[in-house]
């Protein structure tokens, strides 16, 4: 049977045929990307990123068998506790920041948002500079050790924060904590790596959802534990640690919930990055040979890939969006209804923040992962997209109605209003279905952390100045009354369009697929001659 021999094409391209033996024969059965058919399928998934896998989510030949692989939900469970860490971190300062600035610094009252946003866009400004770092970190070392060493470092940074006795220990301390980024651009890869084009929707859906459960919990731990020597005086009162540190608590508890979720994670978080896990096969079954990883791209060859550059530009304008009206919605429900304000008491503020909230988590969890089944990753965009623009008109038809001033308008806003902000809560899913499309549009597993990094280092550099930029125009135009002081919301409208616009040019992702199959099969008939 060796010294059969079979006649196979080889080198198609130039017309010769050439003698294959049994062992070299192709067949359907054969992977595409391995240079030898004598290596394992599995392997497939290290070939270097000028010969892209186009399996996002493994290296499978069956793709059928791949797509009905289901979510390993022990695995979501501690990823999404991991993704707890950092909005809780984040968040959690944001009800005593402005004190704690003003103590700290001996500030005069008009100086105190100055600081505290200095502070903030520092935080964002370190995340966009090592980001990228973090995601070649993963691609290269593997991802469970960048998200548990990330997730430690992000720990002790934020249980640092609160004994910082001057603004420029706040600096230096919520800088610290800005550098281990490394959390959030690892989860999402991670989840990526776990799902398929089948269960990606439910995967960033429940990743979308942990996030708001951090946003709504980090501010409430923050304000409840800050100052405890004030606010609980029969326990705290005459404790010398606690009144001369008095933000120490909240950083303490937000650390030690970090504490427990990163030591939860590093006993049962398995590594997903395919070079790793096809090393820890081989070394336990030495009769399935390894190939080696080949250097991944650059980060410049990444961008230059097709579709990616678009992509990327389009994660930039809706996070400009998401922050923008993140900024300014609390702000526009506080100021008086006739400077184009809703007037809404912080009370009615928080009521409507977590209203707001509970409709995304019902958007993300009910709705998108049918709907992106249905009518596809490009096709929810272009849902949101639309929406948009309307959604961002809302608040100044709801301030008419308040203008007006009349018994049946105000019955009719406090009708209305709730109705129409929980539907126009549904452009949130534009965050998840972006996100999707960069996993989609990556052109290799061995940059998808790359990719992320990318992602996020330019959403934290928009997050730097953007929320600063906004409340200004917004304040602008409520002090000068220009368009009846609704200008800030005909500018948001504007870009919401130009999302419109970006939308219907999004890139079919069904035919980059094909374009790399098209060009690894090349690549891999030309190895063969």
């Amino acid at each position: 049977m060796a010294d059969h021999h079979r006649t196979g094409l080889k080198g198609a391209d130039d017309g010769k045929v050439h003698q294959l033996t049994e062992n070299e024969l192709l067949d359907e059965s054969t992977p595409l990307l391995t240079a030898n058919p004598g290596i394992s399928r599995t392997t497939t998934v290290c070939e270097d990123a000028d010969e892209p896998d186009t399996r996002i989510n493994g290296g499978h030949d069956d793709d059928s068998s791949e797509d009905d692989k289901p979510l390993p939900m022990r695995q979501m469970f501690f990823l999404c506790a991991a993704r707890l860490i950092e909005p809780i971190a984040f968040f959690s300062i944001f009800p005593y920041i402005n004190k704690m600035c003003q103590e700290n610094g001996n500030l005069k009252d008009t100086d105190v948002g100055f600081y505290s946003g200095l502070i903030e866009s520092l935080f964002s400004l370190t995340q966009m500079l090592v980001m990228i770092f973090w995601g070649k970190a993963a691609d290269r070392l593997g991802r469970r050790p960048v998200l548990i060493f990330s997730m430690f470092g992000v720990t002790i940074a934020t249980s640092l924060f609160g004994m910082a006795t001057t603004i420029w220990e706040m600096i230096v301390f919520r800088c610290l904590a800005g550098v281990f980024a490394g959390t959030i651009v690892t989860i999402r890869t991670m989840i990526s790596e776990h799902s398929t084009s089948k269960t990606q929707a439910r995967a960033f859906g429940m990743f979308a959802v942990v996030g708001n459960l951090g946003i709504l919990f980090g501010p409430l731990l923050g304000g409840v534990l800050a100052e405890p020597a004030v606010q609980y005086p029969g326990v705290f009162k005459g404790i010398p640690f606690f009144e001369r540190y008095p933000y120490a608590l909240p950083s303490f508890v937000v650390g030690g919930i970090g504490l427990v979720i990163t030591i939860a994670c590093a006993l049962n978080i398995e590594e997903t990055l395919p070079s790793k896990i096809l090393a820890s096969r081989g070394n336990s079954d030495e009769t399935a040979p390894i190939s080696s990883p080949k250097p991944a791209m650059s980060t410049w060859e990444l961008v230059k890939a097709p579709g990616v550059a678009f992509v990327l530009y389009t994660f930039q304008h809706i996070s400009l969006l998401a922050f923008a009206y993140t900024a300014i919605a609390p702000v526009a429900w506080y100021t008086p209804v006739p400077l184009g304000g809703l007037g809404f008491s912080p009370l009615e503020i928080s009521l409507f923040m977590g209203f707001n909230g509970l409709s995304q988590a019902a958007w993300m969890l009910l709705v998108f992962p049918p709907l992106q089944r249905r009518i596809g990753t490009n096709g929810v965009l272009r849902a949101c997209a639309t929406a948009y623009p309307l959604f961002l008109g809302i608040t100044p038809v709801l301030n008419m109605l308040l203008r007006n001033g009349s018994p049946t308008a105000v019955t009719m806003f406090w009708i209305i209003a709730p109705a129409i902000m929980a539907l126009g809560c549904g452009v949130a899913m534009s965050f998840t279905a972006i996100q999707l499309a960069v996993n989609d549009v990556s052109p290799s597993p061995q940059v998808l952390g790359t990719l992320n990094a990318l992602c996020l280092a330019l959403a934290s550099g928009v997050r730097s100045f953007s929320p600063a930029l906004f409340s200004s125009l917004f304040a602008i135009g409520a002090r000068t009354q220009w368009l009846w002081g609704y200008a800030i919301w005909v500018l948001l409208s504007i870009l919401g369009f130009g999302f419109t616009l970006l939308s219907r040019r999004m890139p079919d992702y069904d035919e980059l697929r094909r374009q790399r199959e098209r060009k690894t099969t090349a690549n891999g008939v030309a190895a063969r001659i």
